[in-house]
């Protein structure tokens, strides 16, 4: 399948298209907002768009047009404020659901957070996040979209494992990224995880089979 990354620049994101860029099943066109990182993106022969989650539905969808999913791994980073948390961890992944819908993309992964669907396990500090992803994953859920929501720990920046736990509840943890990305691109195929949500952390099982046990 073709896959469109949203949140191509972010650390995560980067990760998937470049293992996507070398898949040996399916391609990858990165969304990303600044002319530079899309460059980037193209010097290494990796095929990139132009688009805003803050700007039009129609934008975003024009830019995924002809892709079969859409991963959704954007975030408005820790530097910024609960507006900006809204307007893209919120309403932008909506726009992306809405985006899919209008151009017949049914394969959507959603990138959460850990415990985003526990109120009661939020971290005080971090509150506005967990509010913005907890109603994006609802929204997810309740789209009609063929979704698969990775909710993963603390990410670590280290090398991965391939090793894993997944489950619909976990304790608090942490994860590589590379590994996150690992089982991003394995959930898009996978039967198994379709319309499913989980917590993902650091474990002793395998990714693949990880996601067959769910």
């Amino acid at each position: 399948m073709k896959v469109f990354v949203i949140g191509a620049n972010g650390q995560v994101g980067q990760q998937v298209v470049n293992m996507l860029h070398a898949h040996e099943r399916h391609t990858v066109r990165a969304m990303v907002r600044k002319q530079e990182q899309l460059e980037a993106f193209q010097q290494k022969g990796i095929e990139a768009v132009l688009a805003d989650l803050e700007g039009a539905v129609d934008e975003i969808a024009e830019a995924a047009k002809g892709c079969d999913a859409i991963v959704f791994s954007a975030g408005s980073g820790g530097h910024t404020g609960p507006d900006k948390t809204l307007l893209v961890d919120l309403d932008g992944a909506v726009k992306a659901m809405e985006a899919a819908e209008k151009i017949g993309i049914d394969r959507f992964v959603m990138v959460s957070t850990f415990q985003a669907h526990n109120r009661e396990n939020w971290p005080e500090n971090l509150k506005p996040y967990y509010v913005a992803k907890h109603y994006a994953d609802r929204m997810l859920i309740n789209s009609g979209l063929n979704y698969t929501i990775i909710r993963p720990g603390y990410l670590r920046n280290e090398k991965g494992t391939g090793l894993v736990t997944a489950a619909e509840n976990l304790n608090a943890g942490s994860i590589p990224r590379e590994d996150v990305a690992r089982t991003i691109v394995q959930a898009l195929d996978e039967p198994n995880v379709y319309k499913k949500a989980f917590d993902l952390m650091s474990g002793d099982t395998e990714i693949a089979e990880a996601l067959k046990s769910l």
